[in-house]
C-alpha cells in the first residue's frame, strides 16, 4: 500500500519545499520481516521532555476450582480514554484480553511499542488517527494496529464498548490462507477488498507540546513532544493499520457440522481469533448442527458473545464471555441439541480465542463471575436461577469429612 508523496528510489534525497525530509523504516524482525517507509517532515526521534514510567500490573484471581465460567460485562462501568478505559481480564506470555468502554477523546498520542493490538468493535464508532493516516471505524469491526504505530481516537457520541487483545508476537491473517507470496488464497473467507487502511494523510508541520504514551517495558512511558507526530507526508509498504468488518467474513458449511478452524480470522503465537458469523448450518438429513462435545485437552477456549442467540448456551446473554478453560470437556447444553435438530440457519456473532498456554484471570473478571453457570450442563439447571443450589461451585466442590474421617467429593462432581 501507498499513500502520499515518495520518492522515486528508497533511501535517496527527498525533499518539501527544499528541506530534506526523514525517512523511517518500520519493520518486523529486524530488517528479515515486513516494513514501510515514512517519510517525515522533522525527526521521529526527537522529544522535549521525558516524564514517568507507569508500571503495568495485573491484579490476578486465582479462583479457587477449576471449572467452566461466564461473566456478563454489560455492568462493567464505562469511563476514561482508550486507554486507560481498559479493564484486562485475562492473560498470559502470549496474549492479554481487555474490555474498553471509553467515554472521551485521548488527550494526547498513544503508541504501542511493545506488542500488536486488535480492537473488536461490539459497539460504538469513530475515527482512529494514526501516523499512517485516518482509519473510520464501526461497529463490529476489528481494528488491527501494528506496534509502533502513533495514534489517537475521535469517538462518536454514543456507547463505547470495545474487545481488546495484546499481544507480543504479530497479528496475522492465517497462513493456510495464504500463497506462498501472502496473497489470499481462493478459499479463503476473506479477500484483500475486505480490509480497509487508511485513507488520506493527516500532516501537521506544527511546533507545540504534545503528550505522548508509549507501551514499553510492561508500563506506559510519557513523553512530552515539542513538535506534532503527525508529520509524514507519505509512506509506502506492509506495516499499516486496518480495520476488517465482521459482517465481511464468509463462513463455511458442510454437510456435517465443521470445526472451529473454520472460523478463524487471525493467528499470533500461541493463541488464534474466530469470527463466527450468521451463516447456514449443516444439511444432511441427520446433522446435528452444533457443536459436538469436546474436551480442550491442549488450549482455553473464550468466546465472547455479540449478537444473535447463540443456540448451544442457555442463560447467556450479548455481551458475556465464557471460559472453557483445559482440563474438561465442554459442548451443547441439556436439551440445546433437540431444539436446534432441522434448523438451517443461525444469526448468531461471536468472537472466540483459543489459547494454547493456560489464562490467568484478573479481578475484574471475578466481580462479573457468574458461579453458577459450571452446574449449566446438569439436567436440571435453572438458568434463571442458577441449578447449583445456594452455594458457587467453588463451595459446593470441596473436600469433606465423612463420620470415618475419610475424605469424599461433594456436589456435582461426586
Amino acid at each position: 500500500m501507498a499513500v502520499g508523496a515518495l520518492p522515486r528510489k528508497r533511501h535517496s534525497q527527498f525533499r518539501d519545499d527544499g528541506r530534506l525530509l526523514v525517512e523511517e523504516v518500520m519493520g518486523y524482525e529486524g530488517f528479515s520481516g515486513n516494513e514501510s517507509i515514512l517519510y517525515h517532515l522533522g525527526s521521529p526521534c526527537r522529544i522535549a521532555q521525558v516524564g514517568a514510567l507507569t508500571p503495568l500490573r495485573h491484579r490476578e484471581w486465582t479462583p479457587p476450582a477449576h471449572v467452566h465460567r461466564l461473566a456478563d460485562f454489560r455492568a462493567l462501568p464505562a469511563g476514561g480514554d482508550p486507554i486507560t478505559s481498559r479493564q484486562v481480564l485475562m492473560w498470559n506470555g502470549d496474549l492479554e484480553v481487555a474490555i474498553a468502554k471509553p467515554t472521551e477523546p485521548l488527550q494526547g498520542f498513544y503508541r504501542n511499542g511493545e506488542g500488536d493490538e486488535v480492537i473488536y468493535v461490539h459497539r460504538g464508532a469513530g475515527a482512529l488517527r494514526t501516523v499512517f493516516g485516518r482509519l473510520e471505524f464501526a461497529e463490529k469491526d476489528y481494528l488491527v494496529i501494528p506496534r509502533g504505530t502513533t495514534v489517537t481516537w475521535e469517538l462518536d457520541g454514543g456507547e463505547q464498548f470495545w474487545l481488546v487483545f495484546h499481544t507480543p508476537g504479530e497479528i496475522e491473517t492465517p497462513t493456510r490462507y495464504r500463497n506462498r507470496y501472502g496473497q489470499l488464497l481462493e478459499h479463503a473467507p476473506f479477500s484483500q477488498r475486505d480490509f480497509r487502511g487508511p485513507d488520506a494523510l493527516e500532516t501537521y508541520d506544527e511546533s507545540g507540546e504534545f503528550r505522548l504514551t508509549v507501551r514499553v517495558r510492561g508500563g506506559l512511558q510519557d513523553y512530552l513532544l515539542d513538535r506534532h507526530p503527525f508529520d509524514v507526508v507519505g509512506w509506502d509498504g506492509y506495516v499499516w493499520p486496518y480495520t476488517f468488518n465482521a459482517a465481511d467474513f464468509e463462513p463455511r458449511a458442510g454437510r456435517f457440522h465443521l470445526p472451529p478452524p473454520t472460523h478463524q480470522t487471525f493467528q499470533g503465537p500461541g493463541f488464534v481469533i474466530c469470527t463466527f458469523a450468521p451463516r447456514m448450518l449443516d444439511w444432511d438429513p441427520e446433522a446435528v448442527p452444533l457443536p459436538y462435545h469436546h474436551s480442550n485437552i491442549q488450549s482455553e477456549e473464550v468466546m465472547f458473545y455479540a449478537e444473535g442467540d447463540y443456540a448451544a448456551r442457555k442463560g447467556v446473554e450479548i455481551g458475556c464471555i465464557t471460559l472453557h478453560p483445559s482440563g474438561l470437556p465442554h459442548g451443547p447444553q441439556p436439551g440445546t441439541v433437540e431444539r436446534a435438530l432441522g434448523a438451517t440457519a443461525t444469526n448468531e456473532l461471536a468472537v472466540m480465542w483459543d489459547t494454547f498456554r493456560p489464562l490467568h484471570l484478573t479481578t475484574a473478571w471475578r466481580e462479573h463471575d457468574n458461579p453458577e453457570y459450571a452446574f449449566s450442563w446438569n439436567p436440571d439447571w435453572d438458568a434463571s436461577s442458577g441449578g447449583g443450589g445456594d452455594r458457587p461451585p467453588e463451595e459446593a466442590l470441596t473436600i469433606a469429612e465423612r463420620g470415618d474421617g475419610e475424605a469424599t467429593v461433594t456436589g456435582p462432581s461426586a
